[in-house]
């Protein structure tokens, strides 16, 4: 049989935007192979080449997982916005959020188009839509399958997929992800933005921090529920007693397509430490949300310092 390694990346990305979980993602691209291993006496070229067997086999795979699964999202899907003062409520079950993930597990083309396909705003936005209709809006709006490629692989009519292409497009244009840039490691303008924050984060220098966030910028902290919009509220949070984070350093990393980095904290013997992943959106020239990922001993493993 032939090998399914080369195509892990991918599928993995296709699973990603199907449950939003990279978790989830990469158990489901293992099961992947292990059926397609199982059923390789049974393979037919006929039917389609050895990638469109796989995403045949994800799909069915992330479908049978969608069943009984409660949509994951982000705090801004959850509830109205907090206010400053706001304490935080009893953490919100795993199972309901987008989670980050690695570009390197996900992109096996690092463009600026396909990371803004795995941005947090727009796999969150994907999570509104049916099952299958977001299997038929990724494969051909951002996989760019063609219409007849993706009827055979979900085993139904080109009109078929086109009705549920139309319908799903509405439905993504109803909840529209927040503007974004991806990452652009080239971009003057973007890394002077980047650059600037991360040095008035390191000095705790709250009036140059708010200056560079947009009017209605955001925040939220999964897991929990809390979340502000506003950059006076932003500021009122930032000046809070207790809320310093002096010492603290923020180290790049590649996660979601977008801006993002550890947020690291000395310990008592001086050596700094992972205390939460933080995935940035950028928009305009400002930092328009920041989703500040608590619990890093578990995202540490997919995203080593």
């Amino acid at each position: 049989m032939w090998e399914t390694e080369p195509y892990r990346v991918e599928l993995t990305g296709y699973c990603y935007r199907m449950l939003g979980s990279g978790f989830e993602a990469e158990d489901a691209v293992q099961e992947t192979f292990v059926r397609a291993w199982r059923a390789a006496d049974r393979y037919d070229a006929r039917r389609g080449s050895p990638r469109t067997w796989l995403y045949r086999i994800a799909t069915n795979v992330c479908l049978d997982m969608l069943r009984s699964a409660q949509r994951r999202a982000l705090a801004m899907d959850l509830g109205p916005a907090s206010k400053p003062g706001d304490g935080f409520d009893a953490p919100v079950p795993d199972e309901r959020w987008i989670h980050p993930v690695p570009d390197s597990r996900v992109l096996p083309e690092d463009t600026a188009v396909q990371r803004e396909t795995i941005r947090l705003a727009f796999v969150a936005a994907l999570q509104h839509l049916p099952p299958r209709q977001r299997a038929v809006l990724i494969l051909r709006d951002v996989l760019c399958w063609s219409a007849e490629e993706t009827a055979r692989l979900l085993e139904t009519t080109v009109a078929s997929v086109n009705s549920a292409l139309q319908r799903s497009r509405a439905t993504l244009r109803s909840h529209a992800p927040a503007p974004g840039e991806p990452w652009r490691p080239d971009d003057p303008a973007q890394r002077d933005l980047l650059d600037r924050y991360c040095a008035a984060f390191e000095r705790h220098d709250v009036e140059t921090l708010v200056s560079l966030l947009h009017e209605d910028a955001t925040t939220s902290m999964p897991p929990f529920a809390w979340w502000l919009r506003g950059r006076e509220h932003l500021r009122q949070v930032m000046l809070a007693p207790g809320a310093s984070c002096d010492g603290a350093r923020l180290v790049p990393v590649r996660a979601n397509g977008s801006p993002a980095f550890w947020q690291t904290r000395p310990g008592p013997d001086g050596t700094h430490r992972p205390f939460a992943l933080q995935v940035f959106t950028v928009a305009g020239g400002a930092v328009t949300d920041t989703v500040t990922f608590l619990d890093a001993d578990r995202w540490l493993p997919m995203f080593p310092l």
